[in-house]
């Protein structure tokens, strides 16, 4: 395996860890305005991710990163072909950021709830625009002989990758309820169970549709074992969660998460860029890859930083695993 091939699984993997880390706390996000009730609810919420959230977001930070250094011509041909989508995806990154810091900062009724409705909209959209950006990085953009996308805003508004924004969204907040079954207690834990499964047949039928579509179109039989797989854990989280077993179907729907992004790579390889104009025109791992000097280079990196950054996460988590529930709230931290 050449070192391009090397850096397009290791991009693929940190997108994964990205959506399987942020995509629970983007769910949470969304889930403070369609799961709690009153303030201290939502205070319970956002405490469950508070610990981790900001860490989440080094993964995004990580694969952005490394698809620059290692993909150069990818990097400048996604990031001026998508630049409203993506400028709309950091921006929301950055209030969603404040907000967290920002709404207990003063207890006033509106300062707070002008806060609440950033973390719902910031944590939303995203979740949407990455199916939408990652929908078309798969489908297959205007890209022209000088590795230029030369379409439009409206071009990236397709049926195609607006079905995968839409199921970014669902998945991530079904992802996000099991989490918050998992880490909450009394009732708000079992109003996140009942949340969870609605969400995750609409979530079921969404999948079926997305990754269906995508198989038929550009799917092999890897892809299609990677799809079968998603299906699966994503049927056994519903099944885990009716059951109350809820540490199970957070890590099934980890798995889906992690088995669907894996069949959209599977999809795309060689390519990284698909061009919809000219299939000889498409960036592959091979001419939009830096030179194997620097890929030597940064894979002892790779190497050496990621063990370090999995351990200290891990850690993370680990000191923060207990449950919370309104009682460890108290009204002057509102």
């Amino acid at each position: 395996m050449e070192l391009h091939d090397v850096w397009f699984v290791l991009i693929a993997v940190l997108w994964t860890g990205y959506f399987f880390l942020e995509g629970f706390d983007f769910g949470i996000g969304v889930l403070t305005k369609l799961l709690a009730r009153d303030r201290k609810e939502k205070r319970v919420l956002i405490n469950t991710i508070g610990p981790v959230w900001d860490g989440n977001e080094v993964w995004l930070l990580s694969a952005g990163g490394a698809t620059f250094a290692a993909f150069p011509e990818w990097y400048a041909t996604l990031f001026s072909g998508f630049y409203l989508p993506l400028l709309l995806i950091l921006l929301c990154l950055i209030v969603r950021g404040v907000a967290f810091e920002y709404r207990v900062k003063r207890t006033g009724e509106r300062w707070q709830t002008n806060w609440e409705h950033a973390i719902f909209w910031t944590s939303l959209l995203p979740a949407f625009l990455w199916g939408v950006a990652f929908g078309n990085i798969v489908r297959g953009v205007k890209i022209d002989a000088d590795m230029e996308y030369v379409g439009t805003l409206a071009d990236l508004l397709n049926p195609y990758a607006l079905l995968g924004g839409l199921l970014t969204l669902t998945l991530f907040t079904f992802h996000g309820a099991v989490f918050a079954g998992l880490k909450t207690l009394g009732d708000i834990r079992e109003r996140a169970r009942r949340t969870a499964l609605g969400l995750g047949a609409v979530t079921a039928v969404l999948a079926v549709a997305f990754l269906g579509w995508t198989q038929a179109d550009s799917g092999d039989t890897a892809s299609l074992v990677a799809m079968g797989a998603a299906v699966v854990a994503l049927v056994a989280a519903i099944g885990f969660t009716a059951a109350g077993r809820e540490g199970w179907a957070f890590a099934l729907s980890g798995v889906t998460i992690v088995a669907a992004v894996a069949m959209l790579f599977l999809t795309l390889f060689p390519n990284v860029m698909p061009s919809s104009l000219n299939d000889a025109w498409s960036l592959t791992v091979t001419n939009a890859s830096s030179t194997p000097y620097t890929l030597k280079i940064m894979t002892w990196c790779a190497g050496i930083a990621m063990p370090v950054v999995l351990l200290y996460q891990g850690w993370t988590y680990w000191v923060f695993r207990k449950r919370i529930g309104t009682q460890h709230i108290a009204d002057a931290h509102l």
